[in-house]
């Protein structure tokens, strides 16, 4: 499964990395969401949920 996190719009809530742990990180520094393993989502069943629960759609499988 293919995982983007589209930096334009993302605004580093940090609900996808509540949500999915194993997949999304918000750096601090930039403070923007990044992908730290795109291939978890095959075996963790939370990216539909980070999908779903972003405020901006900025997460998109």
């Amino acid at each position: 499964m293919k995982v983007i996190v589209d930096q334009d719009k993302c605004i580093g809530c940090g609900n996808c990395e509540e949500l999915c742990p194993a997949v999304f990180h918000v750096d601090e520094t930039i403070g923007k969401a990044l992908v730290i393993d795109a291939e978890a989502c095959e075996f963790a069943a939370c990216c539909e949920a980070a999908e779903e629960n972003c405020p901006q759609d900025a997460i998109s499988l």
